[in-house]
């Protein structure tokens, strides 16, 4: 029991190290392009990442993915359950999530 305090602190060691090395991690392409809208950036992110010099492709993929998902319509969950293909993943996710919660596997 006296150790319990020692156990809980272990946790500082991997959040110190997480801390220091963040800085020199480099940025996501994605994050680069999409909301920085930064190119130059993003394609250097690319070239780093994958270690090609030609990544036009991959931007292209990210910014074609961008408006395909502009484009999607958002749903409520009320919608979701008057459809009736899908209403009974959406209950059967509902009931498993709140009987997780419900078990008290969280505390533990």
């Amino acid at each position: 029991e006296p150790r319990w305090p020692f156990l809980f602190g272990v946790i500082i060691v991997p959040a110190l190290v997480q801390v220091v090395i963040l800085p020199f991690l480099p940025e996501s392409p994605r994050y680069l392009l999409l909301e920085k809208h930064n190119t130059r950036m993003a394609e250097k992110a690319f070239q780093t990442f994958l270690g090609k010099d030609d990544v036009s492709q991959e931007v292209e993929e990210v910014l074609a993915e961008s408006r395909v998902q502009r484009n999607t319509k958002l749903v409520s969950v009320l919608q979701l359950l008057k459809t009736r293909a899908v209403r009974w993943q959406v209950i059967t996710v509902v009931v498993t999530m709140g009987c997780y919660q419900l078990c008290g596997l969280n505390a533990v």
